[in-house]
């Protein structure tokens, strides 16, 4: 068993661009044996769908969904209208779901105060094992394993039986995914902040204004405005808000 997950996380994992469309055979494949058909999100907040090298999408030329209006990945409102997408910002380790509820290993009071009144035509699904995968600044990823029996609604079995190996294929797949198409880094490589920086932003994460930071710290509103605008370069941030909220995603400062 241990040979076989090796063998197919090294199928599934990318290095380059051209191995994104052999990687996804991989995964389409795993989903495949199992009687799944996989569905790759690599940011649900992002409209886009995972691609190959030559920008075609992936869940039509290789994970074998129909090229339709009402199909999951041509639907951008599905990251507000799913409850599977609404979950995925509050688990992070495998679960399956169907119309009855989530289903997971350890209980979360977050995902049972989700509505799931009519999950079907939300979710563009009747059930799914789901593997929430949660990155780096924030990005959740997941691929969802849907039967491609649309009348099983049960996978309680094919949850015990592959939801760990799902989550590893998966979690493979999505951040390798991840790293080779982000071109675009969201920090600048070798950008630090400094100590005031830290400071500053700590004291505006719990909404005092750049007089009172000022005034706590003994330094001039100038000098507080230049220390946040400072670390709002290296974060790469539009706004104040962006820049604490990137500044918490990288362990500087806490919003707790």
């Amino acid at each position: 068993m241990a040979k076989f997950v090796i063998d197919h996380l090294d199928a599934v994992r990318i290095r380059t661009a051209e191995d994104i469309r052999p990687a996804a055979q991989a995964l389409a494949a795993i989903a495949a044996e199992n009687d799944m058909l996989a569905a790759p999100a690599h940011d649900i907040a992002d409209k886009r769908t995972p691609v190959d090298a030559d920008g075609n999408v992936l869940a039509k030329d290789i994970f074998g969904w129909a090229d339709r209006d009402d199909v999951w990945w041509r639907n951008p409102r599905i990251a507000l209208e799913s409850p599977i997408t609404s979950a995925l910002r509050f688990e992070n380790e495998p679960f399956w779901v169907n119309a009855e509820g989530f289903h997971l290993r350890a209980p979360n009071a977050y995902l049972d105060a989700i509505d799931i009144s009519n999950f079907e035509s939300r979710a563009r699904t009747r059930a799914a094992i789901v593997v929430p995968v949660h990155m780096a600044f924030g990005k959740i990823g997941a691929v969802s394993f849907n039967p491609i029996d649309p009348t099983r609604t049960d996978l309680s079995e094919d949850f015990e039986k592959n939801g760990d190996l799902f989550a590893v294929y998966s979690r493979t797949f999505i951040e390798s995914y991840t790293r080779v198409m982000g071109a675009i880094q969201a920090l600048p490589p070798g950008s630090r902040l400094s100590k005031r920086e830290v400071e500053c932003l700590r004291w505006a994460a719990i909404g005092k204004t750049d007089l009172e930071i000022s005034m706590i710290m003994s330094r001039s509103r100038a000098t507080v405005r230049f220390h946040i605008h400072n670390a709002s370069t290296k974060l790469n941030a539009v706004n104040r808000s962006q820049t604490v909220f990137k500044a918490a995603q990288l362990g500087y400062i806490s919003l707790n």
